[in-house]
């Protein structure tokens, strides 16, 4: 027979897949509700902020009651974030057809320059969700920001690629486990390594009594 601490052990473990299921099938289900163009958007953020509280050790909140309220809340800036980040990643996407396919030298020499622009903003991409929902700061301060944190941080950013990858794979080999964990163990691997981030802006400014409602400017 398993003992005490084996079946605690057991049940945390438990509790912890559980949780991952349900928080994906919500950001699944938000997601739909917007008609997946415009639930998408809130509906990761909400994600991120349910994920942000693990990554804190806060476990003692309602995950549906938060994150639906997020949800509302986050609904008309969230996607107004989304339209944002969309036309960047098309105006780079059309550009990158345009040079590709052109055959024109000078235009030819700005096609390296022009990967280098798409590889900065995919990997800060990586941060802007995690801004998002732990500082208090305009849109245009989350893109910004983003940009430099990647930049400050390249171990920390190597490190959420590396993690990344690897859920990548897993989820490659069985892809059943897509649609139960995908997008929650993506959203904690890509806040847990933010998280590293944020504590060193807390030190460094002297504001970690404010990590609930920080500035980031």
């Amino acid at each position: 027979m398993m003992d005490s601490s084996s079946m605690r052990g057991f049940y945390k473990i438990s509790e912890w897949i559980m949780n991952f299921a349900y928080l994906n099938i919500l950001w699944i289900a938000f997601t739909l509700l917007g008609l997946v163009l415009f639930g998408i958007f809130p509906a990761t953020v909400s994600l991120f902020v349910i994920v942000r509280k693990w990554v804190q050790g806060q476990r003692d909140f309602q995950i549906t009651k938060l994150f639906w309220n997020s949800f509302k809340k986050e609904f008309l800036k969230s996607n107004l974030l989304g339209l944002i980040l969309v036309v960047i990643g098309g105006i780079l996407y059309t550009d990158y057809l345009f040079v590709r396919g052109n055959e024109v030298h000078l235009v030819q020499y700005t096609y390296y320059p022009l990967l280098i622009i798409i590889a900065i903003f995919t990997l800060a991409l990586l941060y802007v969700f995690p801004i998002y929902v732990h500082f208090e700061t305009k849109l245009m301060h989350i893109l910004k920001n983003s940009v430099l944190l990647m930049i400050m941080s390249p171990l920390i950013t190597i490190m959420m690629v590396t993690f990344i990858l690897i859920l990548y794979h897993i989820l490659r080999l069985i892809p059943g486990l897509t649609p139960l964990f995908g997008a929650s163990l993506l959203a904690y691997i890509i806040m847990w390594s933010s998280h590293f981030v944020f504590q060193k802006i807390g030190r460094y400014t002297n504001t970690n009594n404010q990590e609930t409602s920080g500035q980031l400017n």
